[in-house]
């Protein structure tokens, strides 16, 4: 099973940008969509972004306009631009690899990055 670590979390304050990467042990021409999920304490995992395998992007309202999604095939990573940055932003971001085979969906996570936005 491909494993997903990311990494460039952290502290930034309010306005600035941060870029997470998420890299595959294996390829992520493997997986159909990647995608960045995010989980504020208390608060359930949402949807950041996402890109397919076939180039198309998609976005949470909070955050169309400030982040932007990318993967490098050749690299085996993806990546989460995320500029202007809010405090509402903070939380830690998961990076998830989906297969779908035979309408089955078949999630692999990394184990999380923190950010904090703040002052």
């Amino acid at each position: 099973q491909v494993q997903l670590v990311e990494s460039g979390g952290g502290l930034v304050q309010p306005g600035g940008s941060l870029r997470l990467s998420c890299a595959a042990s294996g390829s992520i021409f493997s997986f159909n969509t990647m995608a960045w999920y995010r989980q504020a304490p208390g608060k359930g995992r949402e949807l950041v972004a996402s890109h397919t395998r076939g180039g198309s992007t998609d976005y949470v309202d909070s955050v169309k306009g400030r982040f932007t999604i990318s993967r490098d095939n050749d690299k085996n990573t993806v990546y989460l631009q995320m500029n202007s940055l809010k405090a509402e932003d903070t939380a830690v971001y998961y990076c998830n690899g989906r297969r779908v085979v035979l309408s089955k969906n078949y999630d692999s996570w990394g184990q999380g990055t923190q950010v904090t936005v703040s002052s």
